[in-house]
This record gives structure tokens, sequence and C-alpha cells, in this order.
């Protein structure tokens, strides 16, 4: 097993190799999906076969990784990720596009968990239990952040590139008969990082061998897992913030999402120029949130704990909300720079609460169900962000919808409050979860 200096290098790499290409496709996908023909509701239909992927394989792929390993899970999520951005890249017909969709939410399932789950069983393999481990999820989630961020601006600017001077994207278009257009080129170069990225897991992410089972075997274990999975919030009331903090955060984001490309439109006058300022803002928005995850280890320290930090990060977020509500009707160069400072508090308060909220779950579970509980988390933070996202778009504009989303992360806060640095109740140690020792329910967040 590696030192933790270099699974703490190893886990960063494999989370900027992921996150990138996923970053690449977030300006051109849409535009690269109407240009192929695809209607707005076809296109919707695309990302709801995606979300319903990634909700119906969340629970098992985490049973997966903790029956199987962590590194053969991630390569597989790289896998489904190449053939996603080779299909949607190069695809012309809706079906296609649609299975690229697909394939990217059994990416996205796959990937919920095995690196982080990987990096702590190697951090607690060589420093026992109680190893620290807030500063390396907080460099983790930095380093997704700036993938992101980078991705985000690289992915929109190749295309407008492409078009400049001799025009080499309206060339390639040509020579490849509309195969591959300007638009596709940015999930190009995302399957040549993916081919990368699942290379590198295969040689880097070394664990121990596993006890030896059959397909059958893993496959019957699955629901038993799951199961377990589900009963890890009713067990422990820390878990069951974590879980619930989660939903806030999916809630906020959902919002966010769902409303900011609207909102830039409107400021600018045009959906073209609207695009081009919400690609920035998204670029900001994940350099903030790379931010926040830098500094969690400090608002933990500065906090007085984990807990304290947690609570504090996340009413930063709802507070980048209410100032988003505050502005939603309000015109002028004044209410767009508290605007955009709320959108960027929002990242910034989720950034920080991440890390502070990975450490106190991962104090809570071992490693037979660590990926398991991760993909509780992350299921957690989707169906709260679909429920979220379906209310808010039936509210009328202006105030209501912000509010919607202050208000869930706002509650989520709130169930932090009051618990300071006191021990948690310790939960019976069954289906991955632990019953930590008291010194370590104290320790955690110092």
């Amino acid at each position: 097993m590696p030192d933790r200096t270099t699974a703490l290098r190893r886990y960063v790499t494999v989370c900027v190799l992921f996150w990138l290409p996923l970053g690449l496709t977030i300006a051109p996908l849409i535009l690269l999906l109407t240009e192929r023909g695809l209607t707005l509701a076809a296109v919707a239909g695309c990302f709801a076969a995606h979300s319903l992927t990634v909700v119906a394989l969340e629970l098992p792929t985490g049973g997966l990784s903790d029956a199987l390993g962590r590194r053969g899970v991630l390569a597989a999520a790289g896998v489904a990720n190449l053939a996603a951005l080779t299909l949607m890249a190069l695809g012309t017909a809706p079906w296609l596009l649609g299975l690229g969709m697909t394939l990217m939410g059994a990416g996205r399932a796959l990937s919920s968990g095995p690196a982080e789950a990987w990096y702590v069983d190697t951090v607690q393999a060589s420093g026992g239990p109680g190893a620290g481990l807030r500063t390396g999820l907080a460099r983790g989630s930095s380093a997704k952040s700036a993938a992101l961020a980078s991705g985000t601006l690289l992915g929109g600017a190749l295309p407008w590139l492409l078009g400049l001077g001799p025009d080499l994207g309206a060339r390639l278009s040509a020579a490849t008969s509309g195969v591959v257009l300007p638009l596709s080129v940015p999930l190009l170069l995302g399957a040549a990082v993916t081919v990368a990225f699942v290379l590198y897991a295969l040689a880097a992410l070394t664990e121990p061998a596993r006890p030896a089972t059959t397909l059958r075997g893993v496959l019957r274990g699955i629901p038993a897992t799951v199961s377990g999975g589900l009963r890890l919030g009713g067990r422990d009331p820390l878990v069951r913030r974590v879980l619930l903090g989660a939903a806030g955060a999916g809630s906020a984001l959902s919002v966010v999402e769902l409303l900011t490309p609207g909102r830039t439109a409107d400021l600018t006058g045009a959906p073209e120029s609207g695009a081009v300022l919400f690609a920035l803002l998204a670029c900001a928005g994940f350099a903030c949130s790379a931010v926040g995850s830098h500094l969690a280890p400090r608002t933990a320290a500065w906090a007085g704990g984990g807990e304290r930090a947690v609570l504090v990060s996340l009413c930063a977020g709802a507070g980048g909300l209410f100032l988003l509500a505050a502005t939603a009707a309000s015109t002028g160069v004044g209410p767009a720079v508290l605007a955009a400072a709320g959108f960027g508090l929002v990242y910034l308060g989720l950034g920080a609460a991440g890390p502070n909220e990975g450490e106190l779950l991962h104090r809570r579970v071992e490693g037979s169900g660590r990926a398991t509980a991760l993909s509780v988390q992350s299921l957690a933070l989707q169906l709260s962000a679909a429920l979220t996202g379906a209310i808010a778009g039936l509210l009328p504009p202006g105030p209501l919808p912000w509010l919607l989303g202050g208000a869930a992360l706002l509650a989520a806060a709130l169930l932090w409050s009051g618990r300071g640095g006191r021990a948690s109740p310790v939960a019976p140690p069954a289906d991955g979860l632990r019953a930590a020792p008291r010194a370590d329910v104290r320790s955690i967040g110092k």
C-alpha cells in the first residue's frame, strides 16, 4: 500500500483526470445536441435518461465497489464515460445520443465513491482509524472543482477558437461529412483524457487483494448491501445529518443551475450572450467551490470543530441564495454585482462544507461499507435536486424559487446547530457502521 503522501497525490490526480472531461462537456453539450437536430424536449429527455440511470445504479454500484474493490469499479466508470463521450461527439442519430447520455449516467454512478473510499482506506491502513482525513478530502474536492472550472473554460473556448482565422472547424466538419463538428472537439478531447484516467486508475490505485468471489455471489450480496446503505441514516444521528446536508445541497444546486441561465440571458438581452456569461459564472462557481474546499480545514479550526464548520458553511451557502432571491426582481449594476456575490457564496459555502461532512461520515463508516455510504450521500443529493427542481419550475418567476433553495439549505444547516463539539450518539456496529470510541467522536473536527 502507498504511504499517505503518495496516496494523496494519486487521489488528487484521479480526481482531476475524471472530472476534467466532464467539465469539457458543460459549455458545448446542449448546443451540440441541438446542432444534431434534437428539439429541446428531446434534449430534456436525454438528460432525464442520464438522471434516471444515476438514481437506479447509485446504490448497486456502491455495493459493487465494496465487494469487488475500488480500482476495477473506477476503471469501469472511465470506460463508460469514454463510450459516452465518443457516442455524443460522433453520433448523429437521436438514439445514439440518448445512449451516450445513459452511459454517462452509468459512469457517474460507478464513480460515486470508489476514489474517495480508496483514499480513506489507504490512509487508515497506514495511519490507523484516527488518521486525519479532512485535509486530503479538501484537496481532492478542490481538485475536482478546479478540473471542472478549467474544463468549462476550455470546452467553451475550443469551438470558438476553431472558428477563427482559416476556420479549421468548418474544414474539419467538411472533411468528416459533418460527423465531427467544432462542438464535438471538446468531447473528443475529454475522451482522450478519459483513456489516460482509466490507465492511471488501473496502475496507481493499488489495494489489497479481496477474498475470491463469483459474479453470482457479488450480485447476490448487492441487495443486502443496498438495504444496509439505506438504513445508515436511521441508526446514527450524525450520519443522518450528513445525508440531510447532502439533500440540502442538492436543493440549492438544482435551483441555481435551473434559474441562472435564464437570469444571465435576461441580463445580457440575448440567449447566446447569456450562455457565454453563464459559462463564465459556472467557471467562477467551480473556482469558489475549490477555494471553499481548500479552506475547509481552516474553517473547522476557526469554528471549533467539524460539525460547527458544516453549520457555518451551509449557512453561508443559504445566505448566498437569499441574496440571489433579494435581487431577483431588480435590475442595474448594483443588484447584478450582489447576485454574482451570492452565486459565488453558494459554491464557496458548499465547497467548505463537503470535506468536513466527508470526514464526519468516514469516522462512522467502516471500509466494508464506505463506498455504499458515499453512494447513499450522492443519492440523497440527486433525489433532492430532482424534487426541488420540479417544484421550482412550477413557481412563478422572481424570488420564490430562490427562496425555496435557500430555505432547504438553511434547514439542513440548522440540523447542525447546538451540537458543537459534543459527542454524537454511537450507533451499533452493523452493516458497515462501527461503534466509534468515545475519544474518536470527541476529536472529530479538531
